[in-house]
Formats: C-alpha cells, structure tokens, sequence
C-alpha cells in the first residue's frame, strides 16, 4: 500500500475541508488546490500549490477552464509503470494520489428556483472529470467525494496507506456521485421548456439508488429482498431513519411497506398521536392527552389486528409509551426519537425492531411516489393535501355537523387518505373505532368497518375515500348510528345519498377531494 505523497483538492462543500488539510499537511502531502477551495485552506494556515503554477498554464474563461490539463489529468490517470512514469515526467507532470472533489451544488442552485443561465453555470465539467479519472484509476488513486469520509481517509493517510478494499469502495461511491450527478442535470434540461417554464415531469428520470441492507425476506420467505435508499432522500423519511435495535432479527419487506404506510399516516395527526398499522392498513389511530394515552387508544381502536403490528408515534418515546407498547406483541416502533430509559426499556424486548426518524415530515411535503410495472414504473407527485377539507368543505345537508362531529370527521378523513380503497372509516373525535379497507364494493367496506366497531359505531363519525354511488352505503352507515359523513361527492346519485342523511338527521361534507389509495 503505497503512501500518499501528492493530493488534489477541489470542492464546492467545504465543510471538514480545513481539518482534512491539515491533516493531510502534517502527514507530508503536498496540496494541490483551485479558487475558493486553496483560499480557504491558505486561510486556516494549511500550505497549497495552485493548480495554475502546477501546470503553468492560467485559469481561463472566468475560471471555466481550470483542471482539464494532460499535468493534472495525467497525474491522476498515470498508471504505476515505467513508461507511464516516464511519459508523466516528459509532460512535466507528477503522480497524483489522492483526489478529494464535490460538485458545483447544481441541485440545490435549480431548488432555490435560480434563473436558467445560473443553473447552466452550475453544471460541472472539471470537478467530473477528475472523479471518473482518479475512479477508474482506483488501482492506484483514491478518490473521495463524500466529507463523511475524511477522518477514515485521514487514518488511511497516516497509516500504512489505501488499501485496495477501500480504494475500491471510493470508487464505487465516486461513480455513483456522477451518476446521480448527470441524472439531475438530464432532468433538469428534458424538464424545461420553452422560455424555461418547468414542466411537472421531466423526460428522462434517473433513479440512484444505494443499498442499504438486505431484508430477512420479500413478501414471502421464498423470495430474496434488500433495501435501497434514494441519495437525495430528505431527513425525516424512512430512507434516512436510524436502527436503534433489531431485536434479534432483521426487517422484512412487508415490515419496511408496513413501517412506512404507519409513518405517512401519523404524520397527519397534530398533538400527541399513535397509529398501528397491519398489512399497510392502519387498523387504529388516535390523538391524546399524552403519547401513551394516544398509544393506547389506537392499540384497542382493534386489539386483535394491532397483535403483532407496526406502530408510528409523532414524538420521542417516553417510558410511559415504552411500558404500554410492552404489554403487547408488536414487530416494529417508528418515531422521532427515543428517550434513554424508553430506549434501554424497548431494546430488551425480543424481536422488537427500532427506528428514528431523527424529525417527522410534515402531511404537506412534496415527493415523488413510484409504482413498478413490468418494465416500467408509473409516477404521480404525493397526496400532500394536509387535512383542512372537511373545515373548507361543503355541508349538503338541511343538518349542519356539530363541533365534536365536525373533529371526528376530521380525523376520519385524514385516516381515510391512508386506508386502501375501498376505503371506509368510523371515528370519534380522538380515535378511529372502525375500519374498512381495500374492498370491491362500498357498502361492503362500510359493513366490515361497522362490524369492527361494534357497539362504538353509534354516535360516530364516517369517511369515505370516493363518492357513494348508491344511497345503500350511507344507509348501511345510518343504521349502526352513524351521526355524520365526509366524503368527496361528485356520484350521479348524489341527491338520493344526501336525500338519505336528511331522512335520518345525518350531517354530510362533501370536499371535492378524492383519496384513492391502491
């Protein structure tokens, strides 16, 4: 493992870059350096050569031109041979070693909403260049993007060098850079139109996608998994959650489906909130006065269902939460944070699976959802609607709905958005006491939520994801004593539904809003 005698560094991040300098001058390296970056090692009293008296040529173009240049491209291309060597000396170059560069910030400058000239100048050409240069060289440059990985490069420096393993690793990670790199800009430029209008959906779609760990198994034990984290994930999403504790076994595919349907919904949910969910359906939901009186009023909104489920909290675990989440079998906790003594608490419990979020999305955040079909995947932008309609919707019937209704129907709305379609669900103000998903008729989703309420149905509120066709499911709502119904409208027959509610003194919303969920 040879050691480092000469690195070039060239970034647009400077964060860790001052402390990596230094190290890397103390340990013998000479520096190599452009612009800004060789500004702010000279700053924090680090010596650099300027790439321009390297290779004797000036920086042109406003700086556009900078690193392209057979010295320093050869440096890092130059191969361990003889004639190589030789070749490098003729062009008065010298080997490079070690490469640290990050890109123009090109994403962030088209998410600030810059003008279309400035997004251009943020393309990157050089910083590219030397990351797949020293990459394909990784037989004997080590190329480093990511500042997450200076101390390990720090060690490598001051110890016995880069080994093959690790020079192998940066490259992979270097390429990867690149690629979600190029993608962006693909996107960027088949996105825009004319006159730089941006369009909702651009035509290329680069996916990069890095694996993060494989699953115990896929939907089924006979099938393989793993799962793969999108580099641009935001803090908050599952991609980027923390496992504080495996409990003695690993997440399945259907637990990850499970764990994120659990997170999107308790998102929804303002003050303390729970929800279980069970095969990507919550089967209780509820608000409370505490997170363990929440956690416990979505626990028994379905007892038997919430067996074995997975649960989202909207705050730090507490012990209290962590005592009541122990009285029974559940596969997996996701929530912000974890209190020490809830965490110590929790770890001890066998094959409990533990995940922070670190922070929690708003129901209003933007994303992309995807969909794979055979070959191809379809997108849609995310249901982002974040709860208000039933406060902005219409009131179509002769009753208007009474404040505590009007509560109940909002959290059944806003659980309804998450329950798959068919999808009918029976609250009261704090907690939901019915559910009805994924059915081929309505009515038959109205009486499978009735019959999951039991004698809670009377006095509730009800949420449907889509219009009524018939007055039947209504009717079937009604006569369990159901009080009050949200739901978008729009049906044929929508006289006859409301026509239904007025006869049995029902308050119905409608708010031209649909939450199909397939």
């Amino acid at each position: 493992m040879a050691k480092v005698e000469r690195a070039l560094i060239s970034v647009s991040d400077k964060t860790g870059i001052a402390e990596l300098a230094k190290g890397l001058a103390a340990a013998g390296v000479e520096i190599l350096s452009t612009g800004g970056t060789a500004k702010a090692m000279r700053e924090a009293g680090v010596p650099v050569v300027d790439v321009a008296e390297f290779t004797e040529s000036p920086e042109v173009m406003d700086g556009r031109v900078k690193t392209l240049h057979p010295r320093i491209h050869g440096g890092i291309l130059m191969r361990d041979t003889a004639s190589d060597r030789d070749e490098l000396a003729s062009l008065g170059g010298k080997p490079i070693d070690l490469v640290v560069v990050n890109l123009y910030p090109f994403e962030q400058t088209v998410a600030r909403g810059a003008a279309h000239e400035e997004v251009i100048e943020n393309i990157d050409i050089g910083g590219p260049s030397m990351v797949r240069s020293a990459a394909k060289n990784h037989a004997r440059v080590a190329i480093v993007t990511d500042p997450g990985d200076y101390a390990e490069i720090l060690e490598a420096v001051r110890g016995e060098g880069f080994s093959g393993e690790l020079r192998a690793r940066l490259a992979a990670k270097a390429f990867t850079h690149t690629a979600a790199y190029d993608g962006a800009i693909a996107a960027y430029l088949t996105g825009t139109g004319e006159g730089g209008k941006r369009e909702a959906f651009p035509g290329t779609l680069s996916l990069v996608l890095e694996k993060q760990y494989d699953v115990r198994y896929g939907e089924n034990p006979h099938q393989k998994g793993a799962f793969y984290a999108d580099l641009r994930a935001p803090e908050g999403t599952l991609a980027r959650a923390e496992s504080l504790g495996a409990g003695g076994k690993e997440l399945s595919f259907n637990n990850l489906v499970d764990v994120d349907a659990a997170l999107d919904a308790v998102r929804e949910l303002e003050g303390f909130g729970a929800v279980v969910v069970k095969h990507t359906n919550p089967c209780g939901v509820a608000t409370g006065a505490s997170l363990a009186e929440a956690y416990v009023k979505a626990r028994e909104a379905d007892a038997q269902s919430a067996f074995g489920g997975i649960v989202a909290l909207n705050r730090p675990v507490d012990l209290a939460t962590a005592d009541a989440i122990g009285e029974t079998f559940i596969e997996c906790v996701i929530a912000p944070g974890f209190e020490p003594d809830a965490l110590e608490r929790l770890q001890k419990r066998k094959n409990l699976r533990l995940l922070s979020t670190g922070k929690l999305l708003g129901a209003d955040h933007a994303a992309l959802h995807f969909k794979a079909l055979g070959g191809g995947l379809v997108v849609q932008d995310r249901d982002a609607t974040a709860g208000g309609e039933v406060l902005q919707g219409r009131v179509v019937t002769a009753r208007q709905p009474t404040d505590e209704e009007r509560r109940a129907l909002d959290l059944a709305w806003r659980v309804c958005k998450h329950v798959k379609s068919n999808a009918i669900v029976f609250a009261k103000e704090d907690r939901t006491v019915g559910i009805g998903a994924g059915q081929m008729s309505r009515v038959m989703a109205v009486e499978i939520a009735a019959k999951r309420a039991e004698g809670l149905a009377k006095g509730s509120a009800m949420a449907s994801d889509a219009f009524f066709p018939f007055a039947d499911g209504v009717q079937a709502a009604i006569d369990v004593g159901v009080t009050a119904v949200v739901q978008p409208g729009g049906s044929k027959r929508d006289d006859e539904v409301i026509a239904a509610c007025d006869a049995a003194g029902v308050a119905m919303i409608f708010t031209g809003v649909r939450h199909f969920r397939h």
